[in-house]
């Protein structure tokens, strides 16, 4: 099927997360709603094979634009799915009968408390927990608290008043053992608020007692040898280990509420916005805001709030933001959360702005590749604090293995990718011995040393692979060579990825996630390998060399021709002489067989 450019660049950098998609048409209007496991590979199959259904391959010939919201789990994606079809019913969708699609569990609120299910969520302050996709889950859940906990199944309105009058009796609940009769004062509401707290526990995910108990009901079961009893606590055990406690898209606890952050690098700012309504996400979308200045978060998120409400004619009362801001709005509560279902929700609103900025730096990688770079270098000269942007680094790390064929490799980055043409290994000529520090300052001497004798230019960023031992080092040698100050010099230590600059006896710490982190890790790792194996190389010949060249009357010609034949030395060694003499004849193959089984 004949794709769109703008469709073949958003198929290329969807993100592999589960979420749910939305599909456009070129007037903006939503025509479907849809959720995946991994949004890349159910998106992509849309657009990759030939669809049997005429309706399916009207829908894909008007999609005009994609876009995605990602969740933490495949349920959260199936509840957002269906909040979505919901608010915006679109065409090509199976529309939703009524709102009662999940059920929950209600913790009713009232005196002695009873524990139910329903598919109503009423706000009358009662506490609701779910929803459940799965209904055995749920009735597994009110069956173990059954069978742990006496609570009352009736509806009578037990009201101090009422039970001093004597309206009520015990009914069959009571004898059978399920209820501690509070209906005729034989409980203290105290009491039954205690079993109400473990019950509440049970509900959050916190049913450790519960297992304990169900585990050693179990196996007293397997004890007196009923078998299919414990197998049946057991499949319920199984069931509660795979129970989710609480959706962050759907919570009854979070009503009509606006939720934004905030994401920037050197150049652009990322604002992603959530709408909570009756405690469900209706809407997500992410604003991409170029920088002309120096623009601050705090600012780009005050301006951006504004902004984004007026476009969707937002009313919410609250907002949810990951900072503080001096930003006040008349009758709106701005709150910054730090723990629970709220911070959850701050989460996952950060983290749809990490996919768009992921998505958009694939875009523009693909349609404008210089942009990219340019976007990196400008980044990585504001983070280190460099005169220039570091188009040309070099970076040294030293392999010395055991104290034996020390050596040293040199690698080259451009524009922030490895440019192996230029790349160097050195073995170490004035140490005696494993000295790394001694080592660190001969290499990077010879280096610079050659490519001021030549007259070649100097790179804008030196990386020197450990921390402060091996930047002194590298340091002592740009002194000896009048070059200090002429270039951006630092260490970066592998424990903590601390970058350690000239003079200054406090680390630098980025971001893990940061680009510019991530470009100096590349050339550490890339030293680190390209070192690795010229080391491995010397080794290996100084093994053939100690094996082979030691033979007396066996020269170069003769260790060619057997390892021509036998690949290796282990395997010379355990050749035949009949094998042997084969190859070198009869006097050769005879001292290199004597020499090793002698």
């Amino acid at each position: 099927m004949k794709r769109s450019k703008q469709i073949e660049l958003l198929l290329k950098t969807l993100p592999h997360s589960p979420g749910i998609y939305q599909y456009f048409d070129k007037e903006g209007n939503i025509l479907y709603v849809g959720k995946a496991k991994n949004i890349k590979k159910r998106v992509s199959s849309y657009f990759n094979k030939i669809h049997d259904s005429g309706k399916t391959k009207i829908l894909v010939s008007k999609i005009a634009d994609i876009k995605t919201l990602v969740v933490e789990t495949e349920f959260d994606a199936l509840l957002l799915e269906n909040n979505l079809i919901k608010k915006y019913q679109p065409k090509y969708n199976i529309m939703l009968k009524d709102d009662k699609t999940y059920p929950w569990i209600c913790i009713k609120k009232e005196r002695f408390p009873r524990v139910f299910s329903t598919r109503r969520v009423i706000k009358d302050g009662s506490e609701y927990f779910g929803p459940y996709a799965s209904v055995k889950v749920m009735y597994t859940l009110l069956d173990m608290i059954k069978e742990l906990y006496p609570l009352r199944t009736c509806n009578y309105k037990l009201s101090e008043e009422n039970i001093a009058a004597g309206k009520f009796k015990v009914c069959l609940e009571y004898h059978l053992g399920n209820c501690l009769g509070p209906c005729e004062g034989y409980q203290t509401e105290e009491e039954y608020n205690e079993i109400v707290k473990a019950v509440r526990n049970i509900l959050k995910g916190n049913f450790n007692e519960a297992k304990e108990y169900m585990n050693t009901l179990m196996l007293d079961y397997a004890q007196k040898l009923k078998f299919e009893a414990a197998q049946k606590v057991k499949e319920r055990i199984e069931i509660l280990q795979n129970y989710q406690a609480r959706s962050t898209v759907v919570n009854p606890k979070i009503n009509n509420v606006d939720v934004f952050t905030v994401l920037s690098d050197s150049e652009y700012a990322y604002v992603n916005f959530l709408k909570i309504n009756n405690g469900a996400i209706i809407q997500g979308h992410t604003f991409e805001y170029k920088k002309k200045l120096e623009e601050l978060d705090l600012d780009i998120l005050q301006n951006a709030i504004v902004e984004i409400r007026e476009k969707f004619n937002s009313l919410s009362r609250e907002i949810y933001v990951p900072f503080s801001i001096e930003l006040e709005i008349p009758n709106v509560k701005i709150m910054v959360p730090q723990i629970g279902d709220k911070r959850k929700l701050i989460d996952l609103s950060l983290r749809n702005a990490k996919y768009f900025r992921q998505e958009r730096f694939k875009q523009s990688n693909i349609i404008d590749p210089d942009r990219h770079v340019n976007r990196i270098m400008s980044q990585m000269k504001k983070d280190l604090r460099m005169p220039v942007e570091p188009r040309y680094i070099e970076c040294f790390d030293n392999s010395n293995i055991q104290g034996t064929n020390p050596v040293a490799a040199c690698v080259v980055f451009r524009n922030g990718k490895p440019f192996k043409k230029d790349y160097r290994h050195y073995k170490i000529k004035t140490v005696e011995g494993p000295d790394d520090f001694a080592s660190m300052e001969e290499v990077v001497y010879r280096r610079y040393k050659r490519l001021l004798e030549e007259e070649k230019p100097l790179p804008d960023l030196i990386v020197i692979d450990g921390g402060k031992g091996q930047l002194s080092s590298a340091l002592k040698s740009l002194d000896k060579l009048e070059i200090r100050g002429k270039v951006t010099i630092l260490g970066i230590a592998k424990r903590l990825e601390e970058l350690f600059f000239p003079d200054d006896p406090i680390p630098l710490y980025l971001d893990k996630n940061s680009e510019t982190l991530k470009v100096i890790q590349n050339a550490r790792n890339e030293a680190h390998r390209f070192g690795i194996t010229f080391h491995r190389n010397l080794r290996s010949k100084g093994a053939v060399h100690s094996e082979l060249e030691n033979i007396k009357g066996i020269g170069e010609k003769a260790i060619v021709q057997l390892l021509k034949k036998f690949k290796s030395v282990k395997r010379v060694k355990e050749a035949s002489k009949k094998e042997l003499v084969e190859v070198l004849g009869v006097h050769k193959g005879g001292l290199v067989y004597q020499y090793f089984n002698s």
